[in-house]
């Protein structure tokens, strides 16, 4: 039996760069599990690359995937636009592994993330202090990157 190449090449720069911009978007769909059914959820979050924190969410223990992350750490994000013309499979998109973490409200890194965050978001602080809102760093553990088509690259944590 012939086997073929794999297709998913290991990232150059510019998989690297067209990455980190994706990264950029400051949003992305979030995969879970759920605590109680164990079937898959998926979630819209705002997403921030933080200089301390790397891969930053805010959510609150409202949200489904909150209890999830706690009880599972596991989950998945994707990040991407689809153009305005075109097939929505052509444009590039960037899929994550990862593990969340949540920050505790008396972790030292907590006011300086809780700082920047509104920075970029001023409108938090409507919510940002309220006791149900939790910071969860997303920490990458495999990405791979479709950047359209025959464009498909692994990259590692360090890459992104």
């Amino acid at each position: 039996m012939q086997t073929r190449p794999d297709p998913v090449q290991p990232a150059d720069a510019a998989a690297i760069t067209l990455a980190q911009g994706l990264l950029g978007l400051g949003h992305a769909a979030l995969a879970w599990t759920d605590a109680e059914s164990g079937n898959p959820g998926i979630s819209r979050i705002v997403l921030a690359r933080d200089p301390d924190a790397g891969l930053l969410t805010l959510i609150s223990a409202l949200a489904p995937h909150f209890r999830a992350l706690k009880t599972n750490t596991a989950c998945a994000l994707m990040l991407g636009e689809v153009g305005d013309k075109g097939d929505p499979l052509t444009h590039p998109r960037l899929m994550l592994q990862a593990q969340a973490s949540f920050v505790a409200p008396d972790d030292p890194a907590h006011p300086g993330l809780r700082a920047r965050w509104l920075e970029r978001a001023p409108k938090a602080r409507i919510y940002i202090d309220l006791p149900d809102f939790a910071f969860v760093r997303l920490a990458p553990q495999s990405a791979l990157l479709n950047g359209g088509f025959a464009r498909a690259y692994r990259l590692l944590p360090t890459d992104l």
